[in-house]
């Protein structure tokens, strides 16, 4: 065996890194939550003496141990299947309650062990690599965390189980098989070199479950069955009210955090209430007026009005594939590259971002975020040109009197095209509103689609409904690419080969195989290239328009101190703490 380690950009390259500080514990009592019937108009008439002024917090003492922190979520959880936690509520909750086989670091992307003892071994091919497990790991339930539990668990992520609906995980490709070598050593082999493997082993789509978790259906990873979720985190599932409260609870005896970092042993927190609430103005003034500590999702217009409250505002990183738009090419208005490339001129990026969001989300330069794996400036490709954007509609054949504003036509036909609402995504009716009045000016008809998220993910499947597709996917890895338009993973363009008819074209062959071909170079260094090549090909063939870097922005009273992200921006609360009050 050969460690290719000193080629992985998410491989530390000194062991003995110098550690974040952590403060030492003293205790405190929390208040419950009150009733959460503030309304947006009571929120900012009362910002001025809300106890958010008031409250002097002492902080240095050090950690506070104890304590519930009630955290607000704008949307519930659907899934607790680790490869389908990419949704931000699922994935908020299994990133803390499961361990992984490593820690990679949010902000040097730099992977670490954690549940594996070392970094992997892995083969010249790249095709094999073997992990070391840390004895004296067990789950919440009390059984053993080994390497036949792990094996049972990557066999599960990297073939899926079609009888029993559990998908295989975007993130692992070509799996073969795992092999024990022993009680604490296993080997997963697979079919063509997956150098991504390594990354994906330290994400939450790869937390561990215990074997009586792994034995569930789909719905025994759904919605009223969460008790059944079995990890080995520093907090566990304790209770359930569906569809609008998770409750997590501390595991006292937990004691296999990443051995690099200071903090070891139980989590400050006793543990965390998710709360669940559609209304936005509820969320955030339950937050303002000291009912909830803290909240996901706080909108651009309000960060400055929640800072000046003497609130805190964390905006992180997704170090993915940004806020953006993709072109479903085979549809019979898309399949002429000249009606894309109109469509990127004609939409004024910069107005979007100026209008609607703050610095915290910069224009995109590129089709994934500046910070992460294999990023490349192509901003060059996205340039607003309207009056470029009407000379090659008109040259498409889509046409309208001259100086009308009337909406273009060709044979018959206006040109309509539908875009989805990405609800988890930060202002998207509002952004897509903005692009309707941009693409109105050159002729071009933006039909927004409505609906509950149930409904948008519907109708997403249906390239005649929607023939723009608006998402934003975090990983902080060149596979993440991979993830997003794969015809066999999320699949974004609809390229794939389906019965919709003779006017849809034919699937782009290329985009699967360049994708194909990265996921199976052997080195990082090759991965890098194949990324940039990909996303080269996107560009000049007008299959997607970048918007914005997407962070995730969450506001938290002063009295929650440590607060972290993993790298593509869900809560970590295992060093977080509550700070007492000196008012």
């Amino acid at each position: 065996m050969t460690a290719h380690r000193a080629h992985h950009p998410g491989l530390p390259q000194h062991r003995d890194r110098t550690p974040r500080p952590a403060p030492t514990a003293y205790d405190v009592t929390r208040r419950g939550v009150l009733g959460l019937g503030a309304t947006m108009a009571g929120l900012f008439t009362l910002a001025a003496c809300t106890p958010a002024d008031t409250e002097v917090i002492d902080t240095a003492a050090g950690p506070v141990t104890g304590g519930v922190l009630t955290y607000f979520e704008p949307q519930t959880w659907t899934m607790l299947y680790p490869p389908g936690v990419g949704f931000y509520p699922n994935g908020g909750i299994m990133n803390n309650i499961s361990d992984r086989l490593l820690w990679q670091d949010p902000e040097t992307l730099e992977l670490y062990p954690w549940i594996a003892e070392d970094l992997p071994e892995i083969n010249d091919e790249a095709t094999e690599f073997t992990f070391r497990i840390r004895q004296g790991v067990t789950y919440s339930d009390g059984s053993v965390l080994d390497a036949a539990n792990v094996a049972k668990n990557f066999d599960l992520y990297g073939k899926g189980d079609p009888a029993r609906a559990l998908t295989v995980s975007e993130q692992i490709a070509n799996y073969d098989r795992a092999e024990v070598l022993d009680d604490y050593t296993v080997r997963f082999h697979f079919t063509a070199p997956s150098l991504g493997f390594v990354q994906a082993v330290s994400t939450m789509n790869q937390g561990l479950l215990a074997n009586s978790t792994l034995d569930l259906d789909s719905e025994g990873f759904g919605p009223g069955s969460a008790t059944k979720i079995i990890t080995s985190g520093p907090f566990h599932i304790t209770d359930e009210e569906i569809g609008t409260k998770l409750s997590v609870r501390v595991r006292e005896d937990y004691d296999w955090a990443p051995p690099h970092l200071e903090h070891q042993g139980r989590a400050y927190l006793d543990g965390i209430d998710y709360l669940v609430n559609g209304e936005y103005s509820v969320r955030v003034g339950a937050l303002v007026s000291d009912q909830v500590e803290g909240l996901r999702d706080l909108q651009a217009p309000d960060e400055k009005r929640i800072e000046e409250s003497g609130l805190q505002v964390f905006a992180k990183a997704t170090n993915g594939i940004n806020n953006g738009m993709s072109f479903r090419f085979r549809h019979r208005f898309l399949q002429d590259i000249r009606v894309r490339k109109a469509l990127i001129r004609a939409i004024d990026r910069q107005e979007i971002v100026d209008k609607l969001f703050t610095p915290n989300f910069p224009l995109a330069k590129g089709i994934i975020g500046s910070n992460a794996w294999g990023y490349v400036d192509l901003a060059e490709y996205f340039v607003y040109d309207p009056e470029e954007a009407e000379r090659l509609l008109d040259e498409a054949g889509w046409t309208r009197p001259a100086g009308s504003n009337a909406l273009r036509t060709k044979d018959g036909q206006t040109l309509r095209i539908g875009v989805n609402i990405a609800l988890p995504q930060p202002r998207s009716r509002e952004v897509q509103t903005v692009v309707q009045q941009h693409l109105r000016r050159v002729g071009i008809d933006w039909i927004i689609n409505e609906g509950d998220q149930s409904q948008q993910t519907i109708n997403s499947l249906d390239i005649d409904k929607v023939n723009v597709y608006h998402s934003m996917v975090a990983r902080a890895d060149y596979d993440n690419v991979r993830s997003n338009w794969h015809s066999v993973n999320r699949n974004a363009f609809l390229n794939a080969e389906t019965d919709t008819g003779t006017d849809i074209a034919p699937p782009d062959p290329e985009v699967d195989r360049l994708l194909d071909f990265m996921a199976s170079r052997p080195t990082d260094e090759e991965r890098n290239e194949a990324a940039i090549e990909f996303q080269r090909y996107l560009a000049e063939n007008a299959y997607v328009l970048p918007l914005f870097e997407e962070p995730q922005v969450f506001a938290f009273r002063r009295s929650v101190q440590g607060f972290e992200t993993e790298p593509v921006g869900r809560p970590a609360f295992y060093s977080t703490w509550l700070a007492g009050e000196n008012a």
